[in-house]
């Protein structure tokens, strides 16, 4: 998939659990963990945003672009 999910990139940098983001999102972690290992079809945006405000990070800090075949 050319979008990459880099929330555990974040969790790691703010030293946070999936449980606690999850809290503080407002999801379940069943949910995080779908979206963060980046089997989610969609996002919505008020998820994203209260993502960005959990860890205090941009858009572009949780999701970029790799062109197909080059993703990990």
């Amino acid at each position: 998939m050319p979008i990459v999910v880099d929330i555990d990139v974040m969790l790691a940098r703010r030293k946070m659990s999936v449980g606690t983001l999850a809290e503080r999102v407002g999801i379940t972690p069943a949910n995080l963990a779908v979206l963060k290992n980046g089997r989610a079809k969609a996002v919505r945006f008020t998820t994203l945003e209260a993502l960005c405000e959990a860890l205090d990070c941009q858009p572009g800090d949780l999701l970029r672009w790799e062109p197909d075949g080059t993703a990990p």
